[in-house]
């Protein structure tokens, strides 16, 4: 008997899995490495972040259209339109820091050339937005 699950569905289903292997290889990769696949994936225009945006700006409406004929509660719609929105300042928080990535994905050289001295850890300051 075959799969009733619709497409869409199993390809939802497929892209977490693919994402939960991402992360693994994220947690594992070396400096360079992380940074090739955050400025990947963090890219607000072809990235999984802005894919993901894209879906949720999509899913906003199309939950309108639904509860406007009665058939989703219009909190539906007004939850995925703020989550919308707070996807999108999430990418313009972090394109930003496109540079950033770009910069520390590029191999390091091994010429004779004087090292700059090595990044020292900064303290890190939590800022929240309200």
């Amino acid at each position: 008997m075959p799969d009733p699950t619709p497409y869409p569905v199993l390809l939802a289903d497929n892209i977490a899995r693919q994402l939960g292997l991402l992360a693994q290889h994220l947690a594992q990769a070396p400096p360079e490495q992380t940074a090739q696949i955050l400025g990947r994936v963090l890219d607000p225009d072809i990235g999984v972040l802005g894919q993901v945006t894209a879906l949720v700006e999509t899913g906003s409406r199309s939950t309108r259209a639904h509860a406007e004929q009665g058939t989703f509660p219009p909190e539906l719609w007004l939850a995925l339109g703020r989550a919308a929105n707070d996807l999108n300042g999430l990418c313009a928080d972090l394109s930003d820091h496109a540079e950033d990535f770009q910069r520390l994905a590029r191999p390091a050289r091994a010429e004779a050339a004087p090292r700059p001295p090595a990044p020292v850890a900064a303290a890190f300051v939590a800022r929240r937005r309200r």
